[in-house]
C-alpha cells in the first residue's frame, strides 16, 4: 500500500504529528510518502495522487477552522474516489467546526474520509507571551496518534469498511467564521518584523511563508496577506523577527474561553471514527 501524507505546519506542531504517523504506517508495512504544504511555492506545485492508495491530510486549527490557504488548496485536488483521512492541530482553543468542513470539502473534492483527529499542540501565540499548551504534543500525544494510524490502516485496506461518521456542526455561518478568522489580528497588533535589525539574510523566513507576505530585505510582513501563522518567527534561526508582548491578553484569553491553565492542560488528542 502507498500513501501520501500531505501537511501544513507553520510552528512545526503539525510536523511532529505527521512524523509519528509516518512512522507507524511504516511499522505497518506501508509505503510512504511525505509533502509538506506549507510554503506557498510547494502549494504552486502540482500534486498526481494517482499512485498512492490513500491519503493523509494534516493541518492547524486557525480560529475554528483549517487556515484558508489550505482550504483554498484542497478546492484544487480532485480525489478520484480514494479514501483519505485528516488530523488537525490545536492550541487548546476551538477545534470545532474544523473537522466538520474539512470533511465538506474534500467530500466535494471527491474523497472518501474514513477518519479523522486532533492533537494538542502548543499555542502559535504562546511565541508572544500566551502560556497555551506548553510542551505539547508530547509522548500521550504521540500514543493517540499511533493509535489513530492503527485504526485508520484498517479502513485503508478495507479490513474496516466504515466511513467516518457525525462529526460536529456549528451554528455560525461562513461569514461568522470569517469574522473569527479576523480576530487573530486584534491579538497580533505588530505583525512579523525585523524592527531594522539586521541579519544574514537566509531567507528562510521569505521561503517559508505560506502567503509570500514576508519580504526578507525588508524584514517585514505585509499586512494584506499575513495570516498570522507566525512560521517566520518561528523559524527564523537567528530570532530577530519579533512580534508585540501579547502576555496581557492571555488571562483575558483564559476568562473569555472560562477555563484556568490546568483545565487546559487537562485536554486530550482524540480520535474520530
Amino acid at each position: 500500500m502507498e500513501v501520501l501524507i500531505l501537511y501544513f505546519s507553520a510552528t512545526e506542531n503539525t510536523a511532529k504529528i505527521a512524523k509519528v504517523i509516518e512512522e507507524k504506517f511504516k511499522k505497518e508495512g506501508v509505503r510512504v510518502t511525505m509533502s509538506d504544504i506549507t510554503s506557498y511555492t510547494n502549494r504552486q506545485e502540482k500534486i498526481d495522487l494517482a499512485p498512492y492508495d490513500a491519503v493523509v491530510f494534516g493541518s492547524p486549527v486557525h480560529s475554528r477552522r483549517a487556515p484558508r490557504v489550505v482550504r483554498e488548496w484542497l478546492r484544487t485536488l480532485n480525489g478520484q474516489g480514494k479514501k483519505c483521512s485528516m488530523f488537525f492541530t490545536y492550541g487548546g482553543f476551538g477545534v470545532h467546526p474544523t473537522h466538520y468542513s474539512t470533511r465538506e470539502i474534500l467530500e466535494e473534492q471527491h474523497f472518501r474520509v474514513v477518519s479523522s483527529a486532533e492533537f494538542l499542540g502548543t499555542h502559535t501565540f504562546n511565541l508572544g507571551g500566551w502560556k497555551a499548551m506548553e510542551g505539547r504534543p508530547d509522548e500521550h500525544d504521540f500514543e493517540v496518534a499511533k493509535a489513530y494510524v492503527e485504526r485508520t490502516y484498517k479502513r485503508f485496506t478495507d479490513e474496516d469498511e466504515s466511513l467516518l461518521g457525525e462529526l460536529e456542526k456549528t451554528e455560525h455561518t461562513e461569514e461568522q467564521l470569517d469574522s473569527v478568522e479576523t480576530s487573530r489580528f486584534k491579538v497580533l497588533t505588530q505583525l512579523p518584523s525585523r524592527g531594522g535589525e539586521e541579519c544574514s539574510m537566509c531567507l528562510v523566513c521569505e521561503e517559508l511563508c505560506p502567503t509570500g507576505a514576508m519580504e526578507a530585505e525588508s524584514g517585514e510582513a505585509d499586512k494584506e496577506k499575513c495570516i498570522a501563522c507566525l512560521a517566520c518567527v518561528s523559524n527564523c534561526p537567528e530570532e530577530v523577527l519579533t512580534i508585540n508582548d501579547m502576555s496581557h491578553s492571555w488571562s483575558l484569553k483564559l476568562d473569555m474561553e472560562k477555563v484556568t491553565e490546568e483545565s487546559l492542560k487537562e485536554q486530550k488528542s482524540k480520535i474520530y471514527f
